[in-house]
């Protein structure tokens, strides 16, 4: 093979190799945050997953891989999160032994991300509480009614509300004293009850899945009784 020949056949690979690692570097998603550990115990790694990602190979999930150990003896992931091409927020779970491989995120080799803004909480959106709402009711001990579904449109709308009859669009005890009661599972699985008495705020940091009003789903069931569980 003359020299031009071999250098131009050089040329060629050396331009197919260059393209196929671009191509391996232009995944869908572009990561913005990172935490590894479980609901209750977690910390941030994104910065300890971009020194992974800049050795560019895959690599099994571990509390020695991501150098940190937030929940001892518990099971723990690696959850990763990221915005799609549609430009919504995605959540990728990878749990303990499992084998982590970053060409579906973009600039992964180069660990070109990280500082994009992130709605935070582990459960990404912000809602990082630890209750999750099985029902709420309005009204008072022998008069009261459901606004589980209205509580979800204001929840939705992730602001601090002021209550009173209005908040709802019922009164259902006119000229007494009214509460919202909402009736939540904790993280040890039992019911608990929160009392919001009328002109008081309502702040949904502490319950879970809060500004998505995902909760109170078929699944999540409620004791019934006004009073809560005893």
């Amino acid at each position: 093979m003359s020299r031009t020949r071999f250098q131009v056949f050089g040329m060629i690979v050396l331009s197919l190799l260059l393209t196929r690692i671009a191509a391996a570097d232009e995944g869908q998603y572009l990561i913005l945050h990172a935490e590894y550990g479980n609901e209750y115990n977690h910390v941030d790694v994104t910065g300890r997953l971009k020194e992974l990602a800049r050795q560019d190979r895959p690599f099994r999930i571990s509390y020695e891989s991501m150098a940190v150990d937030p929940a001892r003896g518990q099971a723990k992931m690696l959850r990763v999160y990221a915005r799609g091409p549609e430009g919504r927020e995605r959540t990728f779970d990878f749990p303990d032994a499992s084998v982590f491989d970053g060409t579906q995120f973009r600039s992964w080799g180069r660990g070109e991300w990280g500082d994009e803004h992130w709605s935070g909480g582990w459960n990404g959106n912000g809602d990082a509480g630890l209750f999750v709402i099985l029902s709420a009711q309005y009204g008072s001990r022998r008069r009261h009614v459901d606004v589980t579904d209205q509580l979800k449109q204001i929840a939705r709308a992730d602001v601090r509300v002021k209550l009173d009859y209005r908040t709802f669009g019922v009164d259902p005890d006119k000229g007494h004293a009214k509460v919202l009661r909402i009736y939540a599972r904790g993280p040890n699985g039992r019911e608990r009850m929160f009392e919001y008495v009328d002109n008081s705020i309502i702040d949904g940091s502490q319950f879970r899945g809060w500004g998505r009003g995902e909760w109170a789903g078929p699944n999540d069931r409620w004791s019934g009784k006004w009073e809560g569980e005893r």
